[in-house]
């Protein structure tokens, strides 16, 4: 199975970005296949940006991990 991880765009350099994918966690990733701009939320996927979200997407998707990270802790 492949997992997809939502992440914001706070940097991009070229073909380059660096994300935050939250809890302090940033990341350097290519964005040479969607169109970014800081700001933006990518779904990203083995480094590659593999997809633009909008705001509430993203924050559905990270509502859902935030559930799944805590339910394996529990």
């Amino acid at each position: 199975m492949c997992l997809a991880i939502p992440a914001r765009v706070i940097e991009v350099n070229g073909d380059l970005a660096r994300v935050d994918f939250g809890g302090g966690v940033i990341r350097e990733i290519n964005v040479s296949l969607v169109d970014v701009e800081v700001g933006d939320y990518v779904l990203v996927h083995a480094g590659y940006a593999i997809q633009v979200l909008d705001e509430g997407e993203a924050e559905e998707a990270l509502e859902l991990w935030r559930e799944i990270l805590e339910a394996e802790r529990g």
